[in-house]
């Protein structure tokens, strides 16, 4: 009976053997030392698991009610050796385990620059980082490379062993990007910036995807990362602005709209301080940017005119789309222009804005209006000329 069950648990083995323990088998050498980390932690909590789990069962068999041989001693209680064992043992895994923890909370911080390519492989100071902004959509994943002048929708390549430095926001909720083979997951959060370095050590096609519930498109939220060698990334940027297209400001707005299941999509060019905007929540042309409204609160704020600044600000997706599902979008005016996106002086502020089309795409440059403007109030949109 017993060789019955046995071999009927065989083809749920042999069910087992089809999967793929991608974290336990990763491409890149931070994951690798993730990997390295959960392994060492398991076997040494198994060091007192295991004999507990046997004892237990030797215990019991061997004081069973049945066993007239066993010693009887109801009167025992202490054993100086025993105690020595039972508490030693522990402590000793249990410093084993803090050492450990504390050297990879330090030694694989998502934030800290890579100084290896693997194990006996130092980085060559000659060796430039791929640097690729990430930006967390509804529900696709948005790659910008800068450097290259290319970005990509649901896609992501880069060259292998050389260190990759990621650069982590979303658009509107809170999600996680995670790539099993590279690296452990980081979050990406609206108006705000995380940061991964990673490499990739073998060539291959690794599934990423998101880690953190983000909504009714979540369930198609993945993206396919490519590790190629020199030659293939550079076909890979070549086919990529061979695909055309233009990512500007007009164009992210439409592209961030939520979809689901969304294609791989590549664009040609992209606008060079399009993340920056991304990241200050100031896409919309005339906003005001997080970073131009912090400088302001910096310099002690803009008086008492400027308290109701922060009234009209929203961050909820349907309104700043301006669907029918939400009220129309208001927001804080800037005061600076797209073409200084740093600031501008009085004078500037107070200079009539024309109408020159932005970024080729139809829209037209807001006027600004000083601080002091009664249009900051709640309720009331800032003025254009458009």
């Amino acid at each position: 009976m017993m060789i019955l069950r046995i071999l009927a648990l065989l083809p749920l083995a042999v069910a087992l053997g089809g999967c793929n323990y991608v974290v336990l088998a990763p491409a890149g050498d931070i994951a690798a030392q993730q990997r390295d980390l959960v392994i060492i932690s398991t076997v040494l909590m198994l060091l007192i698991v295991v004999p507990v789990m046997a004892l237990t069962v030797l215990f019991a068999w061997r004081y069973r009610q049945s066993n007239k041989s066993a010693r009887y001693e109801p009167e025992w209680d202490h054993s100086t050796k025993l105690e020595l064992v039972i508490w030693s043992a522990p402590l000793l895994i249990i410093i084993c385990l803090g050492a450990l923890t504390w050297m990879g909370t330090h030694l694989l911080d998502p934030y800290r620059s890579l100084d290896r390519i693997a194990a006996n492989q130092r980085i060559d100071e000659a060796t430039v980082p791929l640097e690729v902004e990430v930006v967390a959509l509804d529900w696709k994943w948005l790659f910008i490379y800068r450097d290259y002048g290319i970005a990509t929708v649901n896609e992501l390549a880069a060259p292998v062993d050389r260190p990759i430095d990621f650069r982590i926001t979303a658009s509107t909720v809170m999600n996680s990007f995670y790539i099993p083979a590279l690296a452990g997951q980081i979050y990406a959060m609206p108006g705000m910036e995380t940061k991964l370095h990673a490499v990739v050590n073998h060539a291959g096609t690794y599934k990423g995807f998101s880690a953190n519930y983000s909504g009714a498109g979540f369930s198609g939220m993945h993206f396919a990362f490519h590790g190629l060698d020199d030659k293939g990334f550079a076909e890979w940027v070549a086919k990529a602005k061979a695909a055309g297209g233009t990512l500007g400001r007009s164009e992210y707005l439409q592209l961030e709209k939520p979809t689901q299941n969304e294609p791989v999509r590549r664009f040609a060019s992209v606008d060079a301080d399009l993340y920056r905007l991304i990241l200050n929540m100031c896409v919309e042309p005339g906003k005001m940017c997080m970073s131009e409204m912090m400088a302001i609160d910096a310099k002690g704020g803009a008086g008492h005119e400027g308290m109701n600044n922060t009234l009209p600000l929203t961050y909820d997706k349907y309104a700043r789309r301006g669907t029918a599902l939400g009220p129309e979008p208001t927001f804080v005016a800037g005061t600076c222009t797209p073409d200084a996106p740093q600031g501008q002086t009085s004078a500037a502020i107070k200079a009539p804005a024309d109408t020159t089309p932005l970024l080729g795409a139809g829209l037209k440059r807001p006027t600004f209006t000083p601080l002091k403007s009664t249009s900051f109030f709640l309720g009331q949109r800032p003025k254009s000329d458009s």
